[in-house]
């Protein structure tokens, strides 16, 4: 394991080190993520301090030139702290990171100090890192090449005949906790990082299990999910640990998703969903503010009191075929809005997550969307304020409160505005005027000092009245978000 002072020198080389860096990282090191003492539905530092992760999926730089990709890296991550950004989601098991990649049970400590290098980034940025283990779904005999690991096949000295064997046999599943193990070595003890992932949607792996093997509590998945997150608990008592599903896009996936938030040691409730046209769900074709709200809502009535978080959204061609054609239209980053802020509004204990950091976020340049809600939620406190999801109707708008102890905070969504109608339409979104809102009688406490209302497409904030439970609404189009505090 490399010293701290070897670390600091060999980050210097890349240009990643310097005062401030050194900084972040006293700041970050002071504290670690977990699930708040206060409300178990929400996140906090170990400080005590309040914690919503504001961030996205980032899985690898591009390209393969080692100085370039990680110059990369940091550009991305420097632009979403600038933006109030607080998180990324890590694939260990990239090409670009993956220590191991020429033989089973090996791990190349070079191509570890590339994710030694991502680690010190963030701590300059002071971006907790979600760190996901494992992708692949066979050993070589399956279509997609990416998701391949021929290297654990006995024909190449690996532990497994198959892919269900890999999980299966004891000898395998000993040579992954080994794994654990050689990570636990070398980033054990780290606050930066914000939780273990074991796979990236492990119902990929489909000759694993079926539904029903995961309802009725039994099944190589299961257990071999039990023991991984065991082992991870044991190596990093510090840090989460968590385990993810695929898309959420059939009425089979309720019963998957609903086994693994009650597997023992799931410290988080992680969902998918994408807009995505081939889905077999017909929420996943309509605007993305409901298909999203509407899975964090389904975890949610699953009743853990886990923290729910939309682990991966945003937009496919039918099936998952590729990234949304209309991502290029997306200038001004609706979709993305809306994966931000409707889970969070919906009761989730963060902004949603997207995916395509690449050929949507960045290619479109819309790292001020992060900073929008992160405005929306500053100095929110979740876990002292023990919000409960409410709907307020209106005939025109979808709202989404979250009502609290001492704060009553929405987000308002124009229904006639939807990726369809902008994106596919060409519809330029509506100026609603005189608007209101009749606020719930128990949402609204006589004792409301400040009401206040923020525009996020014009990042401006404006003083509002509420006047015999009747809240009315400046000007604004797409949506809008209004706090009352007392």
């Amino acid at each position: 394991m490399l010293s701290r002072l070897s670390l600091v020198a060999s980050l210097c080389f890349w240009g990643i080190c310097g005062t401030a860096g050194i900084a972040a990282e006293a700041r970050s090191e002071r504290s670690y993520v977990r699930v708040s003492p206060r409300d178990s539905r929400y996140f906090e530092l170990s400080n005590g301090q309040p914690y919503i992760p504001i961030g996205l999926n980032m899985i690898a730089p591009s390209g393969r030139d080692e100085k370039a990709a990680l110059a990369q890296f940091e550009d991305w991550m420097r632009r979403l702290s600038d933006n109030g950004g607080s998180f990324i989601r890590l694939w260990l098991s990239n090409p670009f990171f993956d220590i191991e990649h020429s033989k089973s049970g090996v791990y190349d400590r070079e191509k570890a100090q590339r994710i030694d290098a991502v680690l010190a980034l963030a701590r300059k940025y002071d971006i907790r890192v979600k760190m996901t283990l494992e992708h692949f779904r066979h050993l070589g005999e399956g279509r997609q090449s990416w998701a391949g690991k021929p290297i654990h096949h006995v024909s190449q000295g690996g532990p497994a005949k198959d892919i269900v064997d890999f999980f299966a046999n004891p000898a395998s599943r000993e040579q992954f906790k080994a794994k654990i193990a050689w990570y636990a070595k070398r980033y054990g003890d780290d606050p930066i990082i914000f939780a273990w992932e074991l796979w990236n949607e492990f119902d990929a792996v489909q000759q694993l299990y079926t539904a029903e093997t995961w309802r009725e509590g039994t099944g190589v998945a299961r257990e071999w999910t039990r023991e991984m997150l065991a082992a991870l608990h044991q190596r990093f008592p510090r840090n989460l640990a968590t385990q993810s599903q695929g898309s959420f896009d059939h009425e089979r996936k309720v019963e998957l998703y609903r086994s693994l938030c009650l597997i023992p040691g799931n410290d988080v409730a992680q969902v998918h969903r994408y807009l995505d046209l081939g889905a077999k769900l017909e929420v996943c074709h309509g605007p993305v503010d409901v298909l999203a709200a509407d899975a964090v809502q389904v975890l949610l009535g699953f009743d853990t009191g886990q923290p729910v978080l939309l682990a991966e959204s945003g937009a496919v061609e039918p099936g998952h075929s590729g990234p949304f054609k209309l991502y290029e239209k997306d200038k001004a980053g609706v979709i993305l809005h809306d994966v931000l802020f409707a889970p969070f509004f919906a009761g989730a204990a963060g902004a949603g997550q997207c995916w395509h950091w690449d050929h949507y976020v960045a290619k479109n340049d819309l790292w001020h969307q992060f900073g929008r809600f992160a405005q929306a939620v500053k100095d929110l406190d979740p876990p002292a304020e023990r919000f409960r999801p409410v709907r307020i109707e209106h005939p025109r708008l979808r709202v989404y409160a979250l009502a609290g102890q001492r704060t009553l905070i929405a987000w308002c969504r124009d229904s006639q505005n939807t990726w369809k109608s902008e994106l596919a339409e060409g519809k330029a979104p509506e100026v609603l005027k005189d608007e209101s809102l009749v606020l719930p009688p128990d949402t609204v406490s006589k004792q409301v000092a400040t009401v206040r209302v923020y525009d996020p497409w014009a990042d401006t904030w404006s003083p509002g009245q509420v006047r015999e439970g009747k809240l009315s609404l400046p000007p604004f189009a797409r949506s809008l978000v209004f706090r009352l505090e007392r």
